[in-house]
């Protein structure tokens, strides 16, 4: 799946190695390899979250691993203003709990703080992945 943040006018990195244990290698500046991987992983700060195949892992956890807050007035170090954190799934809206949406393989999530930018429905990903 991929994450996108919006905050305050700026692109928030979902940051890399989430989910890794070290000592990590690297090629070509993403994660080459790790001592151990978790259900969720981020191997390079692009926002691409590879998932153990059967997961059915939520925002939550992937926050949680990351050690940043997730809920319906926080994304990460930014809190939201009367409107709340908007999810965006595949281009559409979802309502309710942000950290409650449900994680899936190829899916466009995007979240949002502030101005609204335009979400993306899709993502070209990688072969493989």
């Amino acid at each position: 799946m991929h994450v996108e943040l919006f905050a305050a006018n700026r692109v928030v990195l979902v940051a890399q190695g989430i989910g890794t244990r070290p000592p990590l290698a690297f090629s070509a500046g993403r994660i080459s390899s790790a001592a151990c991987y978790g259900e969720l992983v981020t191997i390079d700060p692009t926002g691409l979250v590879l998932m153990r195949p059967g997961s059915r892992a939520t925002l939550a956890q992937l926050f949680r691993s990351w050690g940043q807050p997730l809920s319906t007035r926080r994304l990460a170090s930014f809190a939201s203003g009367p409107d709340g954190v908007a999810v965006f799934v595949d281009g559409r809206r979802r309502y309710g709990a942000p950290d409650q949406v449900q994680m899936a393989r190829h899916a466009e999530i995007v979240l949002e703080v502030g101005p609204r930018v335009p979400p993306h429905s899709s993502y070209v990903f990688p072969p493989g992945t």
